[in-house]
């Protein structure tokens, strides 16, 4: 290295994730074998997002700037041999969006040093990223801590001269959750057909829009969960939970050029049918009040949809020459689940209450927890989250290797035909009556 013997950046108390409207500071370390001419030694900050066509490609074909400041810490001069330290402060602005990192763009935050040095001498740079997390309170979005439903009627045949009836109804607990909680889903077929459904699958799906010419969409899988299919002419119930990993939030408030939206997928491989339950994935989790909780929901059968309902997610019309297809008759089935995409060491479905990532410094972690590794993403007890999507407490990670707490690979993507619904456009899209039964 030369002269140079040290050349890097440490914020203050090792802190790596702020808040908008926060001071970011802390030292530029510089030590020497000799001493250095200078004509100046600078440190930037600055905040940014940029988009390219291509996968991991930093060549941005647009890009929108946040902030970027530049303090002069020393002025012309030479430094000696030694070790020299020169601090630096600046503030966040207020209106910011949270870090993000996707194939296909970017929001990142980082200070940067440099030591400019007289004409023919090599200048000399360092850096260092930190990461910046906007709060999203789900308390502030309407509708949040109603149910969610979605139904949706297949008319279909088979041995060419048959034909059946299927009705899918799908329901979520809540419409918003944060990292660590428990989704709680319930499903309902009724097949009036004389043939058996295939499959049924629930999916956690995240959708990222990048906003270029051409809007580009992300669609990939986070969790997964399969159960089995209905015999022909039955009525089956499927109630399954997936906890959510630590994720981007839904909303990056104050970026224009990337949207992340999530929706749970209750699809049926034979006949095809699918229902969509839009959701919003935020750092701040919904206060329910005492008489509203988990245990005392009303089953799916027993709710009756209004016209304009909040919290009403159709997904196609009934059929018109079917009202018995809504009445539940026989007592229900269950359906049992095959295979769960999160699952302990042991193959064992994941079965916990959201108690098992609290918001204490001494959090339980997950069962099946293995020893941590240090070459495993940086993990944060108390929130339960990986860099940088940390909730709240104290900051400080740790490394982890468990595999129920990991964000989802942003290695593969694709461009689905018909984009899902935001949650803004399904909650709008409420305009036709449907009584499921008593």
């Amino acid at each position: 290295m030369g002269k140079l013997q040290e050349f890097d950046i440490t914020f203050a108390n090792n802190k790596v994730v702020y808040s908008p409207g926060e001071s970011i500071g802390g030292t530029v370390k510089i030590r020497l074998s000799n001493s250095l001419q200078y004509k100046a030694i600078k440190v930037n900050c600055q905040g940014s997002c940029g988009i390219s066509n291509k996968v991991n490609d930093t060549s941005w074909t647009i890009e929108e700037q946040y902030f970027n400041s530049t303090l002069s810490v020393a002025d012309k001069g030479t430094l000696a041999a030694g070790e020299h330290n020169f601090p630096f402060q600046f503030l966040i602005p207020a209106a910011v969006p949270t870090s993000f990192e996707g194939p296909f763009g970017k929001i990142i935050y980082c200070v940067k040093a440099a030591i400019d040095t007289p004409r023919f001498n090599k200048d000399h740079k360092a850096q260092r990223p930190f990461y910046l997390l906007n709060l999203l309170n789900l308390n502030e979005v309407p509708d949040i801590d109603l149910m969610n439903y979605a139904v949706t009627t297949k008319k279909f045949n088979y041995l060419l001269v048959k034909s059946g009836t299927l009705m899918l109804k799908a329901r979520s607990d809540l419409r918003g959750y944060i990292p660590g909680q428990v989704i709680r889903l319930a499903t309902e077929i009724h097949n009036k057909s004389g043939k058996d459904t295939g499959c049924v699958l629930a999916s956690l799906i995240q959708k990222v829009t990048y906003k270029t010419r051409r809007q580009m969409f992300d669609l990939r899988t986070i969790a997964e969960v399969e159960g089995a299919g209905v015999k022909a002419g039955k009525h089956a119930e499927w109630r399954e939970q997936i906890i959510v990993p630590p994720l981007p939030q839904s909303a990056l408030t104050g970026c224009s050029l990337i949207d992340i939206d999530y929706f749970i997928q209750v699809a049926l491989k034979s006949p095809e049918a699918v229902v969509t339950l839009p959701i919003c994935i935020g750092n701040i989790a919904i206060n329910l009040s005492p008489t509203r909780t988990v245990a005392s929901t009303p089953d799916l059968c027993e709710v009756n949809i209004v016209p304009n309902a909040a919290g009403v997610t159709p997904s196609a019309p009934p059929v018109e020459d079917n009202e018995e297809l809504y009445a539940v008759g026989d007592a229900s089935e269950e359906i049992p689940t095959k295979s769960h995409s999160q699952q302990d060491p042991s193959g064992q479905p994941v079965s916990m209450s959201p108690s098992a990532f609290s918001h204490a410094p001494s959090a339980v972690l997950p069962p099946g927890r293995r020893q941590p590794n240090t070459s495993s993403p940086l993990f944060c007890v108390s929130t339960g989250a990986t860099i940088p999507f940390f909730t709240e407490g104290d900051p400080t990670p740790v490394p982890t290797s468990c595999s129920l707490i990991l964000p989802p690979e942003y290695s593969s993507w694709d461009y689905p035909h018909e984009p899902p619904p935001t949650y803004e456009e399904s909650c709008s899209d409420t305009n036709f009556s449907l009584d499921i039964g008593e």
